[in-house]
């Protein structure tokens, strides 16, 4: 299985880290890090934007729900029965985003193994299509500043804010004045975790294990921001600005 993934996700997206570096030897290795994690999440985002609008929908839908728990609580069967006429009536399937987001997963995964394993400077020639021929050099110091062959704690804590910023646009009201549903003491506390806790594990994994991983978070994280707030501007009206 793990041959399999190799060979299907993650030697092809590493193919195309080598043939950009190849191809724009003038950038250092952490712009085409940049460049290549921003083309790869425009080819993921017609999926991407499709999970954002289901999780969108399924947050505005949650105070109905709410209501719709209140009422049949008590019936499960009942409630099973009016949460599926809901969901018929404003045309919102829940699993679509849990959907979108499996099949992202994999690619996802294979980008992060890709900056984890990269082993640059040093280019896998094994690993390289014909078509692809390796860098003459690489250059590792991004923007004549960072050596991102090295641990960055600048690029780290970038990392954890920018994951930070992140969840919390994600997880904020889709509309001025909208109060938040109550949640449980679990639901409080996953959420809690969530929008600290992460963040912080970011920060150490972008720290511990490479600064190129960090650019990838960074990058991946500033374009999900980017998008978060294009999906609040044009599907619904009076958004927030986190």
């Amino acid at each position: 299985m793990t041959s399999f993934f190799h060979l299907i996700i993650s030697e092809p997206l590493y193919n195309g880290l080598v043939f950009l570096m190849d191809l724009l030897p003038f950038f250092d290795a952490g712009v085409i890090i940049i460049i290549f994690t921003i083309i790869v999440k425009f080819i993921m985002l017609p999926l991407s934007i499709k999970a954002s609008k289901s999780q969108l929908e399924m947050k505005n839908a949650e105070r109905d729900l709410a209501l719709l728990k209140d009422k049949y609580g008590e019936n499960k069967e009942e409630l099973a029965k009016k949460q599926f006429e809901y969901y018929k009536e404003k045309g919102i399937n829940p699993f679509a985003g849990i959907f979108i987001l499996i099949i992202q997963l994999p690619i996802l995964i294979g980008l992060y193994r890709v900056f984890l394993k990269s082993g640059l400077p040093a280019i896998n020639t094994t690993l390289l299509y014909s078509f692809v021929s390796a860098p003459v050099s690489v250059d590792m110091v991004f923007l004549h500043l960072i050596n991102i062959s090295q641990k960055s704690v600048i690029l780290a804590v970038i990392a954890g804010i920018t994951t930070y910023i992140q969840i919390t646009l994600a997880s904020a009201p889709t509309t001025k004045g909208e109060k938040e549903v109550p949640q449980s003491d679990l639901q409080k506390a996953m959420s809690m975790q969530m929008k600290y806790f992460f963040p912080i594990l970011m920060t150490f994994i972008a720290y511990t294990i490479s600064s190129a991983v960090a650019l990838y978070l960074i990058t991946s994280n500033i374009f999900a921001i980017v998008q978060e707030m294009y999906i609040r501007k044009r599907y619904h009206k009076h958004t927030l600005v986190v």
